[in-house]
C-alpha cells in the first residue's frame, strides 16, 4: 500500500513557477512508476507527466513539454513536478499517482492517488 500527499500548489501569475511535491508512504515506493495528472473544472483528468521507478525514463504531455520537469528522490519517497512558464490554461487540480507496474499515461491504470493540490494561474 502507498499513500500519497501532494503539496506546493497555489496562485501564481502567468509566466511564474511552482514546484509540486508528492510525499509517499510505504517502503515499496521506489518500485512504483509515478505520474502527475490534472483536472480542470468540467474536463476529464488528463496526463501531465510520468517517470519510471528508476527515474531513467520520463514522459510529458505535449502541452507541458519544455516547461515542466518531473523528478523523484526515492530516498525521500518524494516525486516532484517543477512547473515553469505557467499559463492560465495550466489551472487545474493536480494529482500524483502511483502504479506498481510499467509506466502508462492513462489515469485508469494507476492504483494509488493523492488528494490533489490546486494550481491557479492568473493572466
Amino acid at each position: 500500500q502507498v499513500q500519497l500527499v501532494e503539496s506546493g500548489g497555489g496562485l501564481v501569475q502567468a509566466g511564474g513557477s511552482l514546484r509540486l511535491s508528492c510525499a509517499a508512504s510505504g517502503r515499496t515506493f521506489s518500485t512504483y512508476a509515478m505520474g502527475w495528472f490534472r483536472q480542470a473544472p468540467g474536463k476529464e483528468r488528463e496526463f501531465v507527466s510520468a517517470m519510471t521507478w528508476s527515474g531513467s525514463n520520463t514522459y510529458y504531455a505535449d502541452s507541458v513539454k519544455g516547461r515542466f520537469t518531473i523528478s523523484r528522490d526515492n530516498a525521500k519517497n518524494t516525486v516532484y513536478l517543477q512547473m515553469n512558464s505557467l499559463k492560465p490554461e495550466d489551472t487545474a487540480l493536480y494529482y500524483c499517482a502511483g502504479r506498481r507496474a510499467i509506466l502508462t499515461m492513462s489515469p485508469h491504470d494507476y492504483d494509488y492517488w493523492g488528494q490533489g493540490t490546486q494550481v491557479t494561474v492568473s493572466s
